[in-house]
């Protein structure tokens, strides 16, 4: 039977547990990686999530911001994180299932409104955690693995609504994209969604400035399914559920899901 993953930046796991039920309820995938849950460790209501048929779970949690969770209904072990720039932040967790498959869940900072580092502290942290990200894996390449979560970055033209009108637009700069595909490259990573679909216009983010997502569909594909080079050809199945974008109280980011058979 194939593995199935979904990741998705909830934005909050307290306030929108109900959806992530509805979700596994709905999706069933056997794993599912959350990113920006903005809840302690403590707090996350795992006990929830247990009753619905996931009880294995592995996190790094901070009250208000970031945070990082991997929910299973296949017994995991906790293999540690990573501290990108040294900040204490809840930005990565690691899982690793009794077949020896490691999964990093990863939230890379959203990096600001201007994208010049010079002026935005927070775009220079976008980019250091980029850097760190592709050297970790450089020196460390990755096997029978797979990075999933919400890299904060849109890297192709038709991964965005506009590529000319978001050139200069953080999440769709050429710097930020460089640096993506550095990290990449770096560790061997493919990228699962654009293996399954290669072509077309593919979003998995709608801001919420807009009136009707829906119609205007400004979308840009911010959340990533990747996986080491020797079981890239093992994926399949890719979609992004759109449509929970449009449920009561939503993330402004849609599921993005991926199966595997290993």
């Amino acid at each position: 039977m194939p593995l199935t993953l979904a990741t998705w930046n909830i934005n909050s796991v307290r306030l929108r547990a109900a959806l992530v039920l509805r979700l596994l309820r709905e999706e069933g995938p056997d794993i599912l990686c959350l990113q920006e849950c903005k809840s302690p460790v403590e707090k996350i209501p795992f006990d929830l999530f247990a009753a619905a048929g996931y009880g294995h779970w592995v996190a790094r949690g901070q009250k208000g911001y970031n945070g990082v969770a991997i929910l299973s209904r296949l017994p995991l072990e906790d293999a540690g994180h990573i501290d990108w720039c040294g900040r204490g932040d809840a930005r990565h967790v690691a899982g690793r299932l009794e077949n020896g498959l490691t999964i990093h869940n990863c939230y890379i900072p959203a990096g600001g409104d201007v994208p010049d580092r010079e002026v935005n502290d927070k775009f220079g942290h976008k980019l250091d955690t980029l850097t760190e990200l592709r050297d970790h894996f450089r020196d460390a390449r990755p096997e029978k693995s797979i990075l999933v979560g919400d890299l904060n970055i849109a890297p192709r033209e038709d991964d965005v609504w506009s590529h000319k009108q978001l050139l200069k637009v953080v999440s769709h700069t050429p710097i930020e994209v460089a640096h993506l595909t550095d990290a990449q490259e770096a560790g061997g990573w493919i990228d699962i969604t654009r293996q399954d679909i290669p072509e077309g216009q593919l979003y998995s983010w709608w801001s919420y400035r807009a009136r009707d997502w829906d119609a205007s569909d400004r979308g840009r594909r911010l959340d990533h399914i990747w996986a080491s080079a020797d079981i890239a050809q093992a994926g399949h199945g890719s979609r992004i559920l759109r449509e929970a974008r449009g449920w009561e109280q939503p993330s402004d980011h849609a599921p993005v899901f991926a199966s595997f058979d290993l």
